[in-house]
This record gives structure tokens, sequence and C-alpha cells, in this order.
């Protein structure tokens, strides 16, 4: 059964029109989401994807709960303007198609926007996932003082969004943002990273790499918590290692701090390279984020590390904070990417209609 968690939903009444559908579209689950033009929520859905029965059937579903969702809160055609999607893995943006899907076999180089245009009959913006997670921050998040932001969500790897202004970087190939591949150890013992080279920053960071640290230090014979737990039955996690940190055990903070400084490494790459306003942190392995000490003492240490290896101008102003949208980032993002999609095709045909008029002006 579709699972329904409890949003705080602006009346449809209320809302400032357009309006957009927001989809992140997941491995498991995929949310949906109606935004009004100030990036208040109407309507929220998770769905669950169900990946397996392959993508026309995925689109069918998302399609019909669109649909269904327009009904139940009474939007009409007009309060609509467009749908954006954000989906995982390598896209080709000028094609519309997802090239590499991560977790979605069988699903490369499906053309994804036309298929789900063509059943939603309104104009369809693609998007990375992580990009559209930055963007929800930048539009009405916790980047929103900011002309620039670089999010990186802690995950399982490391994804990531860069928004400069109201341009989101995709790259000519669609890797633009792939942050968590940056090298950040080119030592022969560098370690390997998930997408199958060396050194990269998520071969260090995320709940992949820490959980493969964890059990080398376990097969090494550290003394840790830890053990306690595994020999009661328990299941090796992040969440594990975050609660036994947050418990005092040493090597679960030392994991944790080291974590902290191999993410400051990179994010001063970042700094050096785009100078973004601000560095926001989001994701499940943010440990609990500034509501534990844990939390609080890693962006702590991603602060003064980050300032200690970076330009003296670039320090005093450096801003490392944690996101504020969550999980919703992805949806009210790609609404909003929907959003600056639909005010472009506006201002064209404006100029269009100008350009239209001053021809039929001259030629009378």
């Amino acid at each position: 059964m579709d699972q329904q968690p409890s949003h705080h939903l602006t009346p449809c009444h209320e809302a400032k029109f357009p309006c957009y559908v927001g989809v992140d579209l997941g491995g498991t689950n995929t949310k949906l989401g109606i935004v009004d033009d100030m990036g208040r929520t109407l309507y929220f859905e998770l769905i669950s994807t169900r990946v397996e029965q392959g993508p026309d059937a995925v689109m069918d579903r998302i399609a019909e709960r669109v649909s269904s969702a327009i009904q139940q809160i009474g939007l009409q055609s007009p309060e609509l303007a467009a749908l954006g999607i954000g989906a995982p893995g390598i896209l080709d943006f000028r094609e519309g198609t997802m090239r590499v899907p991560v977790n979605f076999p069988g699903w490369e180089n499906f053309p994804i926007r036309q298929q789900i245009r063509e059943r939603v009959n309104m104009p369809v913006v693609l998007a990375n996932d992580a990009s559209a997670a930055a963007y929800g921050e930048f539009w009405v998040g916790n980047g929103t003082q900011f002309d620039s932001l670089v999010l990186l969500t802690l995950g399982t790897g490391i994804g990531a969004g860069i928004i400069i202004g109201d341009l989101i970087i995709e790259g000519n190939s669609g890797h633009g943002a792939e942050c968590g591949h940056m090298i950040i150890d080119t030592s022969p013992s560098a370690r390997r990273c998930g997408c199958g080279m060396y050194g990269h920053l998520e071969a260090y960071c995320g709940a992949r790499a820490t959980l493969t640290i964890t059990r080398e230090r376990l097969d090494e014979g550290a003394e840790t918590s830890l053990r306690t737990r595994l020999e009661a039955g328990e299941t090796l996690s992040p969440r594990l290692i975050s609660e036994e940190a947050e418990a005092g055990d040493a090597l679960c903070n030392e994991l944790i701090d080291n974590m902290a400084k191999r993410l400051a490494q990179g994010i001063v790459s970042l700094l050096h390279t785009i100078d973004p306003a601000c560095v926001l942190l989001g994701g499940a392995m943010t440990f609990g984020m500034t509501s534990t000490a844990t939390g609080r003492r890693f962006l702590s240490i991603i602060r003064s590390e980050a300032k200690r290896q970076t330009f003296r101008t670039l320090a005093n102003q450096l801003i490392i904070d944690y996101a504020q949208l969550g999980s919703d980032a992805g949806y009210i993002g790609s609404a909003g990417i929907a959003r600056i999609s639909h005010f472009a095709r506006s201002k064209v045909r404006n100029e269009m209609q100008v350009a239209s008029l001053r021809r039929n002006t001259t030629s009378e």
C-alpha cells in the first residue's frame, strides 16, 4: 500500500497560481507533489515506484496519480503550468533520456521526458535528482538568501547539485555536479569508489564507505561498543554507528570525525572552483544534524577543516550549514525547475508577440 506521510499542506484556495507538479523518482519510492508559485505544497503523495514492472508501467502509475491529485484538490487545467521530474543517474538533457540510470535495471536510454509528457499532456522538464534537491533548497529552503549554492547529499554515496543564479549546472554530457567523484586521494593506497575507480570523495564519505571502513576496523580488532550490539544480532548500519557515537564510543566518533575531514577536503575543492555563497549538507548521513551532539560536532569539524585549508578571503565569509527541506527537497525542486522553464517559455512567447505587433504596425 502507498504511504501518505503527514505534510503541512496549503489549501488550494490560498495558492498563488500557476502551480507545478514535482516528481522525485526513486528506486524504491517516488515522491509526488503539487506546488504553488511560492513553493508551498498543496498536495503530497509517496508512491511505490516498482521499478521491476518496467518504465512504461511506472510512467502510467505516475500519470494516473498526477491526474488523481489534480482532481482531488480541485485544480483547473489553466492553473497548472508544467511538471518537473528529478531522476537519478546520468541523464541526456537534450534528448530527455535516462542514459545510465542508477538502481533502474533495463531503463537505459529510456525517453522519460517524452513518455511522461505524452501521459500528462503538459510541458515536462527533466532534472537530475540531486540538482532538483539543490534547487529546492535554493528556492524555498536554507539557501533562499543566497545567489549561489552547492548541496551535497550524504546518503549511500555523495550526490550534489550546484546552483548559480537560476542556472543549474548540468554539464555537456550530463555529468555536471558529480562532486562525489572528485579525486581527493592520489596515493597508491587510495580507496576504491563504488564506481570502480580510486581516490574519489565517495570512497571515504557516505554510508557505503563508512560501513566498509568500519568492517575493516572491526576485523583489525578495534575496541568498540559496536561489538556488543552486533553479537546481540543487530546489523551494522549508519544508524548503529551514529547511536554508539552519541553514546561516546571512541571508534564510532573517530570514523565520523574522519568522514567530516575528508568531506571538508572535497568542499575546499568546490570553494576554489565555484566560490559558492554557501554549501549545504543533506541526506541520511548527517547524524541527526543539529539535534544531536554528534551532528553538531560533524558540522563543526567540516567548517573548521574547510576554513583551515582555504584562502583567507573565502574562509572569512564561508557558510557551511545543514539543508532544511529534508526528503521534500527533490519534489519541491523539481517543481521549481518546471517553474523556471515555464517563465522562460512565457518570456519567449511575449517577445514573439511584441515582435509580431511591431511588424504589423510597420506594415500598416
